[in-house]
């Protein structure tokens, strides 16, 4: 998506209330990555109409699409899985600030742990918004633990338009733009899942789970 059009659709968006202004300027203030305001737009509207009751999240963060997922549907129930001690800790205070504690589980750990441990076909609706270069893994270990016509999302397939044209990458970012090209082939060559990529924000995979048994196109 070009620029303009990214402005363009920020600025069509309603306004935001007052609690997540204030997490989005803590973000932009310690520096923590959280989707943008088009994308988690997006999100919360996939959320809406699938009316997953349980969600599992892959990269906490500061809590703020946690909070914007069960924003979209509040009686949802999330689990939620952070590795960084200081981002858990923020995460766990946003939350308590909005009193979501019994609809927000946060999880401190590694995800390629804490994934294994968790209830299979639980969950209707998975975020995978972590570790980029571990998106495979991260993917892979998720399959288990997603109910029937379930949804995975992934932020960030297009990474700053570097995916689409590779060759811009900065050095530094070249491994992680390839794991990401390779994991989008994966994505979207996989037998048991309908993939689309929409190219808003920093690119977010939408995998739909087929139906066991029923033919698929």
């Amino acid at each position: 998506m070009s620029e303009t059009q990214n402005n363009y659709l920020n600025q069509t968006l309603p306004p935001n209330e007052e609690w997540v202004l204030e997490i989005e300027d803590q973000a932009i203030k310690d520096n923590v990555p959280i989707m943008d305001r088009v994308g988690i737009n997006f999100v919360m509207q996939l959320v809406r109409i699938s009316k997953p009751t349980c969600i599992l999240e892959v990269g906490t963060a500061i809590g703020y699409s946690a909070l914007r997922m069960l924003q979209a549907n509040p009686k949802t129930s999330i689990v939620t899985i952070e590795r960084d001690e200081k981002r858990y800790q923020q995460a766990l205070d946003n939350i308590k600030h909005q009193k979501k504690e019994s609809n927000i589980d946060v999880i401190f750990g590694d995800a390629l742990e804490e994934l294994q441990h968790l209830e299979k076909g639980k969950f209707n609706l998975i975020f995978i918004d972590a570790a980029k270069g571990q998106y495979k893994h991260f993917f892979d270990l998720c399959l288990p633990l997603l109910s029937e016509n379930g949804i995975i999302v992934t932020d960030n397939v297009l990474f700053r338009g570097f995916v689409a044209n590779p060759e811009s990458a900065p050095k530094r970012y070249r491994k992680m733009v390839d794991k990401l090209r390779d994991y989008n082939e994966y994505l979207m060559k996989h037998e048991d899942f309908h993939t689309t990529i929409i190219p808003i924000g920093d690119g977010v995979a939408v995998s739909y789970k087929k139906a066991k048994g029923r033919y698929h196109t």
